[in-house]
């Protein structure tokens, strides 16, 4: 078959920036990791053990959380192990599984900031519906289409990148991306599907975005009238706000820098501006929710307080 791909592994130069401070790097890393474990872990268990948490906002929180777990699990054990090898070297499989995490993580992300923005609409433009519309039946259903729908489109996109044939194995990054795979196609023509079903993806994510926007105008229109209102949209729109624009300015950058960025910058830089996505979402979306929502701070302290009363 002569779509068939003979390339069996990949080489990810990104890395090779990193050879002069591994062990600092490696340190680091693995504490980082630990806290993202750590911090979404315990928003995921707070929400699940607590039935007063079970509300549409809170479990929509609790799919962030175990979405971010789901692309940082895709990206730092191996990024470990990656410092310390010495070839930088990943089979082609796994190469295309972790282009696949990678890619369906930031999809998903953008999915899950769109029906919350819709569940906050709900809960300050219309609250009089509120419980007859965000029942749990349909809960589930939003939150399945915000994984069903990124997971069918990816799914797609990487069978048609692993029908190439390529005639390279260097990425340059720490980690496999779909778009770098497609460009070590040997035939530019070979990449004319791929092109369209990645376009046809980023549409789909702008439509998502375009949503939001739409949502928070009336948000605000309906805001600015009423003072409960105000209060209930710093309570809990807020958070909403801080994550949907750190995630979409790190993902944007990145894209940016992927489709129209220049080789002459850093390496170091292009790969902080890779893993931007991977660095601060994960962590500033259960630290800001954590603090910002009443019911979850407040489990949060009464943690303390009892671990205080049994220290004493």
């Amino acid at each position: 078959m002569d779509n068939v791909s003979v390339v069996r592994f990949f080489i990810l130069s990104g890395i090779n920036e990193t050879n002069d401070y591994r062990v600092t790097l490696f340190t680091f890393t693995l504490l980082y990791y630990c806290i993202i474990l750590i911090l979404n872990t315990s928003i995921i268990m707070i929400i699940i053990l607590d039935q007063n948490l079970h509300e549409p906002m809170y479990i929509l929180l609790c799919t962030f959380c175990m979405n971010g777990l789901y692309g940082t699990t895709g990206f730092y054990p191996k990024f470990l192990l990656d410092l310390f090898s010495s070839s930088h070297q990943t089979s082609y499989e796994c190469c295309l599984l972790q282009a696949f995490v990678m890619n369906s993580f930031s999809c998903c992300e953008v999915s899950i900031l769109a029906v919350t923005a819709y569940d906050r609409y709900l809960a300050i433009c219309r609250p009089l519906h509120y419980q007859s519309v965000m029942t749990k039946q349909k809960v589930s259903q939003l939150i399945c289409f915000s994984w069903f729908t990124p997971f069918c489109i990816l799914s797609i996109n990487i069978l048609l990148t692993s029908r190439l044939k390529l005639c390279g194995v260097n990425i340059d990054r720490l980690f496999c991306v779909n778009w770098k795979i497609v460009q070590l196609a040997c035939y530019e023509s070979d990449t004319f599907s791929n092109n369209i079903t990645a376009y046809f993806t980023i549409l789909i994510f702008i439509s998502h975005g375009l949503f939001v926007v739409w949502i928070y105008m009336h948000l605000i229109r309906t805001c600015v009238k009423s003072k409960d209102d105000r209060v209930k949209f710093m309570q809990t729109c807020v958070p909403h706000l801080v994550s949907l624009v750190t995630f979409i300015v790190a993902v944007v950058f990145d894209l940016l820098h992927i489709r129209l960025g220049s080789k002459d910058l850093p390496q170091s830089l292009q790969n902080f501006i890779a893993i931007e996505f991977l660095l601060i979402p994960p962590v500033m979306n259960p630290l800001v929710y954590g603090f910002k929502l009443k019911k979850i701070r407040n489990r949060i302290l009464g943690w303390f307080l009892l671990e205080e009363n049994y220290g004493h």
